[in-house]
């Protein structure tokens, strides 16, 4: 029994050398055997017999190692973007990130929209309005992306439609792609909605607003209208207060003569009409004359 149940790796440990188990030395699991307390004739078939007793080890160590299995259903349960985040699973590269150039930039938001506008200053910003599922805005990217490439001085910026769809509703982009060109001073200079086929269209605004301009007055960006329509969108956390309207300005006023009074018959100071200030000149009167004696 003694050899079963040492097969059956019920030791972990055996610190006794080979030469005490072959002088028939008691070992540990003898003493533990010895040590219960049996009842005579419970196991007559069980004999415990010290000297019997052998190990197939020999005295030597042995070392049990833990088979750490992985719950396979537990594992397919696990959502798959945490997979993706914890490197489970490898993220795999969208068609939009694809290509991207160092002046390519995502917005995040409607305030990050206002902002890199503003932050832009005097050079060309375009807004680029596009959806994952339009083959239109597929197609069309690596072209962008090549033309971004050649022109490090203009900003580009992308919009997620479907992400930033309330957004895109609030600036009145319902169609895609759709492209929004902006510009210092002078805000926004031109839209429209082009695809690969029209893409000179593209290409021709391009080379048309490329050109340094300096602006005199501060960047504008969106428009007063659009800057309302996005604070008035309550899915987005954006707030914006109007400017103050200025007064226009008021144009001199010319002195006002001031009438005679001469008395009247019953006693009561009548004003006097005054002549007009917008006389005719002499050469008006005479022709004037000259016209009535005609």
């Amino acid at each position: 029994m003694a050899e079963v149940l040492g097969k059956a790796n019920l030791f972990t440990t055996c610190n006794y050398s080979q030469k005490k188990n072959q002088e028939g030395g008691v070992s540990l699991f003898s003493k533990r055997i010895s040590g219960l307390c049996l009842k005579k004739n419970s196991f007559p078939s069980l004999k415990v017999k010290s000297q019997a007793l052998r190990s197939d080890f020999n005295g030597q160590r042995l070392v049990f190692l833990e088979k750490k299995t992985v719950n396979k259903r537990r594992f397919c349960q696990f959502p798959i973007k945490a997979q993706m985040q914890t490197g489970l699973i490898g993220r795999s590269q969208k068609w939009w990130e694809k290509g991207l150039q160092p002046n390519m930039k995502e917005v995040t938001s409607a305030q990050d929209l206002v902002d890199s506008l503003l932050n832009a200053g005097d050079k060309l910003a375009l807004v680029d309005f596009f959806s994952p599922g339009c083959g239109g805005c597929r197609a069309l990217h690596p072209k962008i992306c090549q033309l971004a490439e050649m022109n490090p001085d203009v900003q580009f910026l992308q919009v997620n439609y479907e992400v930033h769809k309330s957004m895109c509703y609030s600036l009145n982009v319902h169609v895609l792609p759709f492209f929004r060109f902006y510009r210092g001073a002078h805000g926004r200079l031109c839209s429209f909605s082009c695809t690969n086929a029209t893409i000179k269209k593209f290409k021709d605004a391009l080379a048309k607003h490329t050109p340094d301009r300096c602006s005199l007055g501060p960047v504008k960006g969106l428009e007063e209208k659009e800057l309302l329509a996005l604070a008035a969108n309550k899915d987005l956390s954006f707030n914006y207060t109007p400017k103050p309207v200025q007064p226009a300005p008021v144009p001199a006023q010319e002195e006002v003569l001031v009438s005679k009074q001469v008395p009247s018959d019953s006693g009561t100071k009548l004003p006097l009409p005054l002549p007009t200030a917008s006389l005719k000149p002499k050469d008006s009167e005479e022709k004037s004359l000259v016209g009535v004696g005609r």
